[in-house]
């Protein structure tokens, strides 16, 4: 059949039909928005006029072992764009009136291309208020520009501590891109030190305000009084095991050196102080590091970036000598009243090995109060290589101390498959008189030879070196003592009765170390020099006090300056004082009140 729509009556009816299929369509689309997905289009529309603030908490602070400030922090402004609303046009504008680089803008784009237009860049960090002042006056032009206030670390409590404490960096792409549910773009994280160790501790938990804004992303007000903001969590305080004045002790004693300083509380591996000279200012990392300060602290043929106190490898010269005579006690080699005489040279083979001096008989104790190598030449031979080595393990050489920050190196025990690959099986005892007096491939750092005077001041026994003492939890205050793992050498404490003598003697009677003795406490050492091919030698000097109920080892090392009892036993001396005088006390207090720390000891006045 045929259908004919020439019929005005049906071409009405056809249009009626049209429209009102479109009207219900409308009518269903009406009820769709509103009814059935009002909660989404609700959900859109509070999208688009709340914005969504993030706090970031105040980083975790460090305190000394006597709760002094070490680390605090301050306020700070940082310039955010955020690449979707902003007009690059003003880019010559805002880097003017913010007194940043030209191009500053375009390259912080560039570096985070991949990321979300939608998310904030930070440009700059500690910028001026009489930016934020012209910033408020114009904001309205300058749609996706805003500043935060943020907190950035004070270093003004009187001690550099560059490299225990660390420092913080904005985080890079390659954490960030992993860690995205923590930081966000332009965050601030520990680099290194402790900073670094206990970065998960130290940086908080975020929060939030919510707050109304126009069409022009203007805020009007908060959103529902506040009700939903969160409030972000601080970072946990860290009670570190830093004696203040000891530190600025052995800072300053450390100003004209290069090398490093270790103190150690012998009972519970706690470290007093901690010094790698020369060090850095740490608030040259408060904000953005100019190229050209990053150029030159790279550049310093010193390397005042670089952490001597545990990445240096020193040979450990004369100190080794004590542990070697305990070998000697243990394994019923020698006991200390055997003796050698000393003609000032030993003859091996064709080649005679020089002593410092003509000491003629010597026992143990007087080997170690006058450093005689050539009783120590005789008694390598004796312990071998293979027993020399498994002692040397027993003290910590060879590992890492584990001390609770990212930058430690092992050192270097030579065994005889060392040997066998470098001399292709064709080398014989000999070598052991040049280890047998600390020279030679052996290898220390700083730290471990402070662990080892530790052990020496407690008969063997000690904790691993660490900085924190305790952590105060952010939210129920609580104050929490980390546990950290026993040492023990497992060896008689008659051994070390002997060689604790024997060190006593170097500063108390006619020994190498007798120009830092001090009268109204005892101090027990031991000098070394450590070859140097390239130059002077490095002087060291490792001590404990008091003898007779120790409360601080130290290791000292002065690099390029000749021998140890001339450089780094009086700098021993110094920290050594300090700690024993101040009991804890606040370094300026004891300044006001005009306490002698020590007789080469003064204040930096510009802390």
């Amino acid at each position: 059949m045929t259908v004919h729509f020439n019929n005005i009556e049906t071409r009405k009816k056809i249009i009626l039909v049209i429209i009102l299929g479109f009207f219900g369509v409308i009518v269903f689309q009406l009820y769709k928005m509103q009814i059935l997905e009002n909660n989404v289009y609700e959900s859109k529309s509070e999208e688009n006029s709340i914005k969504k603030n993030i706090v970031n908490p105040p980083r975790g602070i460090f305190f000394d072992r006597n709760f002094n400030i070490l680390v605090s922090n301050k306020p700070s402004f940082s310039l955010e764009i955020t690449p979707d609303d902003y007009d690059t046009t003003y880019n010559s504008v805002i880097e003017k009136m913010s007194g940043i680089s030209q191009g500053r803008i375009n390259s912080v784009f560039a570096d985070y291309k991949g990321y979300s237009r939608f998310i904030p860049r930070k440009i700059v960090k500690d910028i001026n208020f009489d930016f934020i002042a012209w910033y408020e006056e114009n904001n309205e032009k300058l749609d996706g520009v805003d500043y935060k206030v943020e907190m950035k670390r004070d270093y003004s409590y009187g001690i550099n501590g560059s490299h225990l404490f660390g420092y913080i960096k904005e985080i890079p792409r390659s954490l960030y891109s992993v860690n995205k549910s923590v930081y966000d773009l332009g965050d601030l994280v520990g680099y290194t030190g402790v900073e670094k160790n206990y970065e998960p501790l130290l940086r908080g938990r975020k929060g939030y305000a919510l707050t109304l804004v126009d069409s022009r992303q203007k805020v009007i007000g908060r959103y529902l009084e506040g009700t939903l903001d969160k409030k972000p969590v601080k970072g946990a305080d860290l009670v570190l095991t830093i004696d203040r004045a000891t530190q600025q002790a052995a800072e300053f004693a450390m100003r004209d050196y290069k090398g490093a300083v270790v103190a150690i509380e012998p009972t519970t591996g706690e470290i007093l102080a901690f010094v790698s000279a020369p060090g850095f200012n740490l608030d040259f990392f408060g904000s953005v590091t100019s190229s050209d300060i990053w150029k030159q602290l790279m550049e310093d043929p010193d390397k005042p970036m670089f952490n001597r106190a545990t990445m240096s490898i020193y040979p450990p010269g004369s100190t080794i000598k004590m542990l070697e005579s305990i070998i000697a006690l243990e394994e019923n080699i020698w006991d200390s009243e055997h003796s050698v005489r000393c003609g000032g040279a030993f003859q091996f083979g064709i080649r005679p090995f020089k002593c410092t001096h003509v000491h003629g008989k010597v026992d143990m104790i007087r080997s170690i109060e006058k450093s005689c190598n050539v009783y120590y030449y005789q008694l390598a031979l004796k312990i071998g290589l293979k027993r020399w080595g498994e002692y040397l393990r027993k003290f910590g050489f060879g590992y890492k101390t584990g001390v609770d920050i990212p930058e430690e190196i092992a050192g270097f025990i030579p065994d005889s498959s060392y040997y066998n690959r470098v001399y292709k099986n064709d080398w014989t005892d000999g070598i052991l008189l040049s280890l047998g007096i600390g020279q030679g491939e052996l290898s220390t750092t700083p730290i471990q030879l402070a662990q080892y005077a530790a052990l020496l001041a407690n008969y063997g026994k000690s904790v691993k070196p660490h900085f924190v003492k305790g952590i105060i939890d952010p939210e129920t205050n609580e104050y929490i003592e980390p546990e950290y793992e026993e040492i023990n050498t497992g060896l008689k404490r008659e051994s070390f009765e002997i060689v604790r003598e024997g060190m006593y003697k170097v500063v108390h009677a006619d020994g190498t170390g007798r120009w830092i003795r001090q009268p109204d406490f005892t101090i027990a050492g031991k000098t070394g020099t450590a070859q140097n091919p390239h130059g002077e030698d490095h002087a060291i000097f490792i001590a404990f006090a008091p003898y007779e109920n120790p409360k601080i080892a130290i290791a000292v090392f002065v690099e390029n300056v000749g021998y140890g009892s001339t450089y780094a036993a009086p700098v021993a001396r110094d920290v050594i004082k300090a700690y024993m005088k101040t009991g804890g006390k606040k370094f300026d207090d004891l300044k006001n009140n005009n306490v002698d720390l020590a007789s080469e000891v003064r204040v930096n006045d510009e802390n």
